[in-house]
């Protein structure tokens, strides 16, 4: 790890130390934890800056295929690898993270993806109702 990205988790822990607001979902914390150190430490930085409301280095929207999800994108040794997140109700979730060899995201990843964006979006809509239910 270099000074500066040192320096920089260090200063955000100081400034910031409340709980994170990444929520992780199903087994996407493991396979990201399986990632190369140089991908694991420049996710970890993007998710960082999500944090603070700074832009991620490398990122860009899913569009029509998943609207409301961007991918965090990182290159290294011949692959690429993903982090697909979706920020709702202050909070950001991590729906899926893999690794490619091709341009094409493949569509077992964007089904995963999907399915954990909609799990998501259910439970918050329950709390949602529940609190309403609450404050009746």
């Amino acid at each position: 790890m270099t000074v500066y990205k040192y320096l920089y988790i260090l200063e955000v822990m100081v400034q910031y130390p409340q709980k994170s607001r990444v929520r992780w979902q199903g087994d996407s914390l493991e396979i990201l934890k399986s990632f190369p150190d140089p991908v694991k430490e420049n996710m970890g930085g993007d998710l960082s800056r999500l944090e603070l409301g700074e832009e991620p280095l490398d990122c860009r929207p899913m569009g029509t295929v998943l609207p409301g999800v961007s991918e965090l994108r990182d290159h290294y040794n011949k692959a690429w690898y993903r982090l697909m997140y979706c920020p709702k109700e202050g909070l950001i979730f991590v729906l899926h993270c893999f690794q490619k060899k091709t341009n094409q995201t493949e569509q077992k990843d964007i089904d995963t993806t999907r399915e954990r964006l909609k799990v998501v979006s259910e439970t918050i809509a329950i709390r949602k109702k529940e609190e309403k239910r609450g404050k009746k």
